[in-house]
């Protein structure tokens, strides 16, 4: 490992990462813009289909759910094959997904291309911030970080942006097609820059977990997508079934191995519990919003995909400026406040979006949605930090992969279920309402009164929270990075 020797010397520290760091953050960036940009683009998406809401919500669940089925993959799949390898396969990978999206006729065909995209990309970030750990020295880990951690933070900010002036100007494909020469370029550093590491013997594959958890986080997401139609239709009960008994199976197959594809057992600890859990409802609360908000953009202020993605910008900005600061913050005070204040903001914002009307200002959607940003930056490092410190020393390595994962189902449950409540409310004020645009309002404001919700209680359990013991706070700051940047993969 030559290139650990050299990154010490401080004339060379930086230029001996450099090629490296771009190949990652290439790649990193591609699969981040792609986390966002279906957002924004989703009305049009429908339109062009003409499809629903229900089922076009599936391009953004189905691309989290893969997401979520590889995560756990990816160190596995490093030592067997090796990083660069694997790294550069997976590129390829998202980047076919990619191209096969921007030629999609049909909802079915674009959902399924998402999956494939999101085979690829659930590595990507967890292997690229692996080698960069592999090739960065101790001293110099915060540093590479920094430099790592903005082209990260800028990605969801600009996702939006860019996705809006593709759908209002040319047309939605090349959000996708985009990822052809980005993908390419990545490939080619990676080839020349990347290291060859070692390959590690490994032990035998959770091939059982790898079946079973698709099937169970689907198959729920699909159940709770269904709701919109009923609670008691044959779509909801047999998803929710199905989905339910498959968690079990997966449970109790978890439980059993010694290698799991999950660690489960970090359940056991209850300081563990509580912050993963406050994790879960921050990340319902604001992923389902984040596509609630430029539906209602679209929909009811009528505006076009571009002026929609700049209206969200303040949202990503302020995530991005707070986000330091609460990582300050919960050096001195811990993560309690932190999630307290956070997740406060985060309710109030969603409580303000619950009166928005037709003649809500752009300052005043703007504002609330910086507000939303500022409440996530300050909370969600924290959080994420400290769930990682609350875990029994001896699990922390599997801990990333798990919090990682859990995030991506999070994520789809959130949309599924956000689009399917405001699909039901949508139905209901329309069976009663003179004015459709008023029943449409009606239908966004209770569905962000339900994010609030949802908010208010993470608040709540965040009362609850406890320090975790000096002894498991040494953990591991390279672990703890990677699980950052795990975080961000989902913004």
């Amino acid at each position: 490992m030559n290139n650990q020797h050299d990154t010490a010397e401080k004339p060379f520290s930086v230029k001996t990462i450099i090629g490296p760091m771009m190949a990652v953050i290439v790649g990193m960036i591609m699969v981040i813009l792609d986390s966002t940009v279906v957002n924004v683009a989703l009305p049009g998406i429908t339109e062009y289909f003409k499809s629903d809401l229900t089922k076009m919500q599936w391009t953004i669940t189905g691309y989290t759910l893969a997401l979520s089925a590889v995560i756990p993959l990816a160190g596995w799949m490093s030592d067997r094959f090796g990083a660069k390898r694997i790294f550069i396969l997976t590129i390829l990978f998202f980047t076919i997904g990619s191209v096969l999206c921007s030629v999609a006729q049909s909802p079915e065909q674009l959902i399924l291309f998402r999956v494939i995209q999101g085979i690829g990309g659930g590595m990507v970030a967890p292997i690229g911030m692996a080698i960069i750990f592999r090739l960065a020295p101790p001293e110099k880990i915060g540093s590479i970080m920094g430099m790592l951690g903005i082209p990260m933070l800028l990605a969801p900010a600009l996702g939006p942006v860019i996705s809006g002036w593709f759908v209002e100007y040319s047309t939605w494909h090349w959000i996708f097609l985009i990822n052809l020469p980005i993908g390419i370029i990545a490939m080619i550093i990676g080839f020349k820059f990347l290291p060859n590491f070692e390959t590690k013997s490994v032990p035998s594959l959770d091939g059982l977990g790898i079946i079973i958890a698709p099937i169970a986080f689907s198959m729920l997401a699909y159940g709770v997508s269904q709701s919109a139609t009923s609670w008691t239709s044959k779509g909801t009960l047999t998803g929710l079934i199905v989905g339910g008994v498959a968690l079990l199976l997966f449970i109790v197959v978890e439980l059993r191995q010694k290698q799991p594809l999950l660690e489960l057992r970090v359940f056991k600890s209850s300081d563990f519990v509580r912050s993963i859990l406050i994790t879960w409802i921050m990340q319902i609360a604001l992923f389902g919003s984040f596509l609630i908000v430029p539906l209602f953009l679209q929909t009811v202020k009528q505006y076009g995909a571009f002026e929609t993605g700049l209206i969200m910008l303040p949202q990503a900005l302020a995530s991005a400026l707070m986000m330091p600061i609460g990582g300050k913050m919960y050096d001195k005070v811990g993560a309690r406040p932190m999630a307290l204040v956070g997740l406060t903001i985060i309710t109030s914002a969603l409580f303000i979006f619950s009166k928005i009307s037709v003649d809500s200002s752009n300052t005043f959607i703007m504002l609330t949605l910086a507000m939303m940003g500022a409440g996530m930056g300050l909370s969600m490092m924290p959080i994420n930090t400290h769930v990682l410190q609350s875990a029994p020393r001896h699990l922390v390595s599997r801990v990333t992969p798990l919090t990682a994962a859990a995030q991506q189902v999070m994520v789809s449950f959130a949309v599924a279920g956000m689009a399917g409540f405001l699909t039901s409310s949508t139905k209901d004020y329309m069976a009663t309402a003179k004015n459709p645009l008023n029943a449409m309002i009606s239908a966004f404001g209770d569905t962000f009164l339900l994010a609030a919700g949802i908010a208010l209680a993470g608040a709540l359990l965040a009362i609850i929270l406890r320090k975790p013991k000096l002894k498991d706070s040494d953990a591991s700051q390279a672990e703890l990075d990677e699980s950052k940047s795990s975080m961000m993969v989902g913004h």
